[in-house]
């Protein structure tokens, strides 16, 4: 009896488990299909790149064999966006120390087992000496593979290797800056976004925590904003390919000077805000723990400051000339912590309301103003600097 009553209740265990998986379902292939259309165009770049480089080295140059032209493509072309010259520069360079370590010690120790592993372990020194780049050392190694095994039975191995390796990321190059390239702007905006929505959403909490004194909830927030690296570094990477994708792409040329380049040279000053606001959080995690006074606007401040890093994103997203809002709402949040600090704040009050004014010159700055102007519109919606009898002064904008 106790085995069937085991029985049940593992049959029911695995039936709610079925259920669950059953009704997520939809989630999931919804995700996997979102998945699929953003990758549709990398899909189609190494499609193309791939059959590019077959037909020039197979049909245009009568290389026999040219397999390593299209895998040459296709490795360029998974690189980050951003590292594409890079990683075919790369490409190269690790072929060329493999061909160049595996001739010179077959011509000293002959080929075997042994050899190989030598042939093999050199090369990858001689390229980790070059560069640091995994993909230079991981292609001088293959290369070095393929000369220590074939060179016995493929005689003059080493011209079409280093000329496969030139097609495959010619060819990429070419299918992702003139034949097929994505747009630079969508590019930067997919991978911005959950910067800065990581950081609007942690403020959001934070002024929530204030209102109600909750020291925990600011403490989740501190601790999520602090795994910002994935986020900062998407968007980086991003900025690095849209100014590389406008570049080399004849039809984006003219994005340069316009949305795309003030979005590229946002990402400093956004990343600048995270620290800044990470600092905000901190202390106000201290300052809920201490028991310290919140004035009622200072959970406003740092509401409006949340509302200004979500304009930025949509007025990035719309390619706003000038970004007018995103200004408003970080000013709104300076004059409501500058009302907060005159009606009183302890310590750590007035280092949130610090760094409140230095978050806000941050996003002034993500907006294409400049640093002193940033610094002196700041201190103007601020207001009057009268110590409230407890606490200093905020500390001056960075």
């Amino acid at each position: 009896m106790a085995g069937a009553g085991t029985r049940g209740v593992g049959g029911r265990a695995a039936g709610d488990r079925f259920g669950r998986r059953l009704r997520s379902a939809p989630a999931l292939l919804v995700d996997r299909f979102r998945r699929v259309r953003a990758g549709a165009g990398l899909a189609a770049q190494a499609g193309l790149a791939a059959g590019l480089s077959w037909w020039v080295a197979d049909s245009l140059l009568d290389i026999a064999q040219p397999v390593f032209a299209p895998i040459s493509a296709v490795v360029a072309l998974a690189a980050s966006v951003g590292q594409r010259v890079r990683r075919t520069v790369e490409l190269i360079i690790g072929v060329a120390v493999g061909i160049l370590i595996g001739n010179v010690l077959i011509g000293l120790v002959g080929i075997g087992a042994w050899q190989l592993g030598l042939i093999v372990a050199l090369a990858v020194v001689v390229a980790a000496f070059v560069g640091r780049s995994p993909a230079l050392v991981v292609q001088a190694g293959a290369t070095a593979v393929l000369i220590g095994t074939l060179t016995p039975t493929v005689p003059n191995l080493e011209a079409p290797r280093v000329l496969d390796a030139l097609i495959g990321g010619g060819a990429t190059l070419l299918v992702t800056a003139v034949l097929l390239p994505l747009n630079p702007l969508r590019i930067i905006n997919r991978a911005a976004g959950p910067a800065l929505d990581l950081l609007a959403e942690q403020l959001d909490h934070t002024a929530d925590a204030l209102r109600e004194r909750d020291a925990e909830a600011a403490r989740v927030a501190r601790d999520r904003l602090r795994n910002n690296k994935k986020e900062m570094g998407s968007f980086g990477e991003a900025a690095q390919g849209a100014r590389e994708a406008a570049t080399l792409s004849p039809v984006y040329w003219t994005a340069r000077e316009g949305p795309l380049g003030r979005y590229a040279q946002a990402v400093e000053p956004v990343d600048r805000a995270m620290r800044n606001s990470g600092t905000l959080i901190r202390r106000a995690v201290t300052l809920i723990a201490d028991g310290e006074r919140v004035p009622e606007t200072m959970p406003v401040a740092v509401g409006a400051l949340a509302d200004a890093v979500r304009t930025l994103r949509k007025e990035f997203a719309r390619g706003t000339p000038e970004a007018t809002r995103c200004r408003e709402s970080a000013l709104r949040a300076v004059a409501e912590a500058g009302r907060a600090y005159r009606a009183g704040v302890d310590f750590s009050g007035a280092v949130v309301v610090a760094q409140v004014r230095t978050a806000a010159s941050d996003l002034l700055v993500a907006t294409d103003v400049d640093q002193e102007e940033a610094n002196r519109l700041v201190r103007s919606a601020f207001g009057p600097l009268d110590p409230p009898g407890t606490g200093g002064p905020p500390a001056r904008d960075g």
